[in-house]
């Protein structure tokens, strides 16, 4: 038995402190029990997945107290107020892709139709594509040479 700080310590034949040999071994037993658990959650949660379609849980709606409003005494009368005009929406034309086209050959197209070059944002309209697919598109198409850039944004034919 040693003296450290006011605690003794007891060490076994080979100079282990059995103290930290018992909690090493509860430890051991921990992490096996939680790795069981662990697989029987996800088999419980796939089973589940697999027999009950989802739906959506609703929150229970709050209580709230009514509080009764103060009614003034004489009641104005609303102004009448303008809707704004209605601004005039331009009409893109949306280019018409075979089924079997790709992206790059789309892109292309479109960008092959303008005369002074084309913007990604007209890009983006005329072509319905992702931003993502839009951008790796014109990168391969520039990497290739069928295409370039004329300033930032701004495509044409090579």
């Amino acid at each position: 038995m040693k003296q450290n700080n006011g605690f003794a310590e007891i060490f076994n034949r080979t100079g282990r402190n059995v103290e930290m040999i018992k909690v090493k071994n509860q430890l051991q037993a921990i992490a096996k029990n939680l790795a069981t658990l662990s697989k029987k959650v996800e088999s419980l949660s796939n089973q589940l997945a697999k027999t009950a379609p989802a739906k959506k849980i609703k929150a229970a709606p709050k209580k709230t107290k009514k509080v009764k409003k103060a009614v003034p005494a004489k009641k104005a009368k609303a102004k009448a107020v303008k809707k704004p005009a209605a601004k005039k929406v331009k009409k893109v034309k949306k280019v018409k892709v075979d089924k079997g086209a790709t992206v790059l050959s789309a892109v292309s197209s479109v960008i092959n139709k303008s005369k002074k070059g084309i913007s990604i944002a007209q890009l983006k309209e005329k072509t319905n594509l992702d931003p993502r697919q839009l951008s790796n598109a014109l990168y391969k198409l520039t990497k290739k040479g069928v295409i370039k850039s004329m300033s930032r944004g701004i495509y044409t034919k090579a």
